[in-house]
């Protein structure tokens, strides 16, 4: 393997050696294959390129000082997926599967988790896809279960200082009753057009209001949205969010602190009443928002006027990285040590 500089790692593609599939095929979920090869056998007339049979996730293995590999919560990825499966008609991959093909990727690709204290982490992509060819809009009968890793920097390239955010109103996520509270691609896609043009404006990234009435906060186009004010965690209850395994830890995390976590519709104009703002999810972890704005309303939301992370986000991040590699007491079961 060449010299990997791990302190420059991109969020990026990079070849390691191994993944790991499972096909489901006559009704049933077969056994791990280890494969070596990037590429996957697709009928053109698969349902995952048709109709949209598709779904993901994501997960982080960190090396600790003790040199021992960690997984965070993989159990609730697992979970989520099968949520997501129940929403697009796909079978569900059981836990213990998921959990064993994590394992077995992880171990095969040993070489490929960064070094503690590098600022980069090895990214575990679950990919579960509709392999059956269907010319009518119905579910596939056959489906593939692919586990991939590869090492990555930080989501934005500044890493944990505050970035700033924009309101596009003339763009949407998700519908209030489709397919926003599952991780699935068509998800993504919807938010490309929006992030693309959130990032020539100058911002990191669209705040996106709930669609039907364009008065609440949603979520970030890649992460789940949270407030700080008066000693409160606050976040969106929303029909059209992902529920953030990041988000649901850091929930836990203030009320550890001896903060009241709020699940609640957040009105646009509350923003303005944030000491703090930030997103979080598996890839951002949480990035401090510096300021949110409503380009066509002229109006402006700042939180961070010295550039700097306010003191919870600070210390909430630094809490959660703190499980996440080991270094205090994991007191929830979070965390599954892989080697």
């Amino acid at each position: 393997m060449e010299n990997i500089n791990w302190s420059e790692l991109s969020f990026g593609y990079m070849k390691t050696d191994y993944n790991v599939r499972c096909y489901y095929r006559d009704g049933k979920w077969g056994e791990l294959e280890v494969s070596s090869s990037e590429l996957i056998n697709l009928h053109m007339a698969s349902t995952c390129l048709h109709y949209g049979q598709e779904s993901f996730e994501g997960l982080k293995v960190f090396k600790g000082k003790d040199g021992k590999a960690r997984v965070f919560r993989m159990d609730e990825n697992a979970k989520r997926m099968q949520s997501s499966c129940r929403g697009i008609m796909m079978p569900e991959l059981p836990v213990e599967k998921f959990e064993e093909a994590v394992r077995k990727v992880v171990k095969l690709n040993e070489r490929f988790i960064p070094p503690y204290e590098s600022g980069a982490s090895l990214y575990v992509r679950p990919l579960l896809i509709g392999l059956g060819a269907q010319v009518g809009v119905r579910p596939a009968t056959e489906y593939l279960f692919i586990v991939f890793v590869t090492p990555v920097g930080p989501y934005f390239k500044d890493g944990f200082k505050p970035t700033p955010v924009v309101i596009l109103r003339g763009y949407d996520r998700a519908a209030p009753l489709g397919t926003g509270t599952y991780k699935v691609g068509g998800n993504y896609a919807a938010s490309l057009a929006a992030g693309e043009k959130a990032h020539e404006l100058g911002y990191s990234a669209v705040l996106y209001l709930d669609a039907k009435e364009k008065k609440y906060v949603d979520e970030c186009g890649p992460a789940n949205f949270f407030g700080i004010k008066d000693n409160k965690y606050i976040t969106p209850q929303s029909t059209s969010i992902l529920p953030s395994i990041t988000n649901k830890s850091l929930m836990q995390l203030a009320e550890d602190m001896g903060m009241t976590v709020e699940r609640r519709q957040i009105p646009e104009d509350e923003l303005a009443t944030f000491e703090e703002a930030a997103e979080c999810g598996t890839a951002a972890v949480v990035t401090p928002i510096e300021r949110i704005d409503d380009i066509d309303e002229n109006k402006s939301y700042v939180f961070s006027k010295d550039g700097k992370p306010g003191p919870v986000c600070e210390k909430l991040y630094h809490q959660l990285r703190a499980i996440q590699y080991g270094d205090v007491p994991d007191q929830y079961g979070w965390v599954t040590i892989l080697s």
